[in-house]
């Protein structure tokens, strides 16, 4: 009996030896450990493999074309790396935290990476590409015509929308015939059998473009007659909308002198490669330049330069005090409205509830909108309500109160939600616990309920100070930046950074977006370090109250 019970299988285990293991083999054993692989489930992991595979094929081409070998290296790792993590069993953990890194490399670090290489160059209106570029840009936008230049019937059209749409020319070559489509990039000829032409020459259809019509074309007419179409002689201009010619450029680049002649008056703009532009002996510089890397310059200008410099650290002391206000006082009326709901003597909380959470579910930029119109001068609500005579707009410290008050009204029904669920999470025995040694309702809430709630809701304060300090709807919704003084029209009295570099970057004097990105480098900063120093404090009241 005592033999049979300590056979193989058996349960009983020897003293002084290992437990027995299962029989089966260690294939089957290990088998086990795997989920079963499901019809749905491998449908799916065919489907996604394949949208993996597809867009890594679409992404390749453009960067063979470009010769981008680095940009084509990291594809083709990343899409085998990804194909092995899925079809094997394997790597279980990392199955589910790549997706996850993936998306973050993508949509964090890597345009945060691409911020910061942008702030070290002169990227704007007028230096987007190379050098090459800046020259054809030149050349093209001083042709002019000539006695002689070949003259084309033309037709306007697009490929998208006729009021919307990119214009191409379509013209046909008087001495061949050839009908060609013609943008900013060139000609292209297009083959006989694709377009279909009037006797005498006008194109009047072409397979995949949209021939524009005389009022079409009409309402269009200065973007026409500012397109140039470079060609091998020179560029293709419009002469009305139906006649184009071919110019001759008066401007030359002559690469012997790294320089551009004007063939007519006979000046000379020489190539600095330091500010990426063509600049002439008197300092005239021509608007076309090319992107460069200028170092720490547009950090410097922040710093230093006067028309900058003040407004941004005016804007930063501004930037703090509305954060820490909105998050402050939205944080103290919640919290007030969620003490008063959660007292169990108060009857129809739920009602209550619902009705404090409506600007919660009312589209924020909606009420922003609202909110402006409430504040008008003239016909606003809240001067009409109240007998009010105030130019809430148009005086810095009325319109930093009024987006303010807008904040105020936004944001209080998320802190009462949050502050809500923090008090049901205390348990009511170490308030009653308190009540019971003699303490005030007061000192009870000071002494235990404040810190309990700050522990909980210290990350969600700091977030919320991070999301307002970047709050680009509250000001330009509502007072667009304003009001501005006489002498800058380019920072005003409820600018934050955000605003401030917007407008920077797409100013009436055009784009600067290396500025712009120096600006948004300096506001990571700030809020990083002010994030990093909130949250160390916040892990210090951790530990003192767990």
């Amino acid at each position: 009996m005592s033999a049979s019970l300590s056979g193989p299988g058996s349960a009983t285990q020897t003293p002084g030896r290992e437990p027995a293991r299962s029989g089966l083999p260690r294939k089957s054993r290990d088998a086990r450990h795997h989920a079963p692989i499901t019809l749905t489930g491998l449908v799916v992991k065919v489907v996604l493999l394949g949208l993996v595979a597809g867009i890594a094929i679409w992404a390749a081409f453009p960067l063979i074309e470009a010769e981008k070998w680095v940009g084509l290296a990291i594809l083709s790792a990343t899409t085998a790396g990804l194909f092995y993590l899925y079809l094997t069993r394997r790597h279980i953990p990392a199955k589910y935290l790549v997706p996850g890194t993936i998306f973050l490399i993508a949509f964090q670090i890597f345009p945060v990476l691409y911020t910061a290489s942008t702030a070290f160059t002169n990227f704007g209106d007028g230096h987007r590409g190379e050098k090459s570029d800046a020259i054809v840009a030149i050349q093209s936008s001083s042709v002019k015509q000539v006695p002689g230049s070949t003259q084309y019937l033309l037709s306007v059209a697009t490929k998208g929308d006729p009021a919307t749409g990119p214009l191409v020319f379509l013209v046909t070559d008087p001495k061949s015939g050839t009908v060609s489509a013609g943008d900013a990039g060139g000609l292209t000829p297009l083959d006989a059998g694709e377009v279909t032409v009037a006797p005498g020459g006008k194109v009047t259809a072409a397979e995949g473009y949209q021939v524009l019509n005389f009022g079409q074309a009409s309402a269009r007419s200065k973007e026409i007659t500012d397109l140039v179409v470079p060609t091998s002689g020179g560029a293709l201009r419009s002469s009305g909308l139906s006649r184009a010619y071919e110019g001759r450029a008066i401007r030359a680049y002559d690469a012997g002198c790294d320089c551009v002649k004007d063939t007519e008056t006979g000046k000379t703009w020489t190539a600095d490669e330091e500010i990426g532009a063509f600049v002439a002996a008197d300092g005239e510089q021509l608007a076309q330049g090319w992107k460069v890397n200028v170092g720490l310059k547009n950090f410097d200008r922040v710093l230093t330069d006067p028309a900058i410099s003040g407004p941004f650290f005016g804007t930063l002391v501004w930037n703090f005090a509305f954060a820490l206000g909105s998050t402050g006082v939205t944080f103290l009326l919640g919290l007030a409205i969620a003490l008063a709901l959660h007292s169990p003597r108060m009857r129809g909380t739920n009602l209550y509830r619902i009705l404090l959470i409506l600007p919660y579910a009312m589209p924020s930029f909606a009420m922003l909108l609202v909110w402006r119109d409430m504040f008008n001068t003239d016909f606003g609500l809240i001067n009409n309500l109240f007998g009010l005579g105030v130019d809430w707009f148009g005086q810095d410290w009325s319109a930093r109160i009024a987006v303010i008050l807008v904040q105020l009204w936004l944001g209080y029904p998320y802190m009462f939600l949050v502050a809500t669920g923090a008090l049901q999470a205390i348990p009511r025995e170490l308030t009653e616990a308190t009540s019971v040694d003699g303490a005030s309702p007061w000192q009870s809430f000071r002494a235990v309920t404040l810190p309990l709630l700050l522990v909980a809701l210290s990350p969600l304060l700091i977030s919320s100070f991070a999301y307002n300090f970047n709050n680009f709807n509250a000001i330009y919704l509502t007072t667009e930046g304003g009001p501005f003084p006489a002498d800058n029209p380019t920072s005003g009295a409820t600018d934050l950074l955000i605003t401030y570099t917007y407008r920077l970057a797409f100013g009436a004097q055009g784009a600067q977006f290396g500025l712009a990105a120096a600006v948004s480098i300096f506001i990571f900063t700030i809020v990083a370090v002010v994030s990093a120093v909130s949250f160390s404090r916040t892990r210090k009241q951790e530990e003192v109250y767990s």
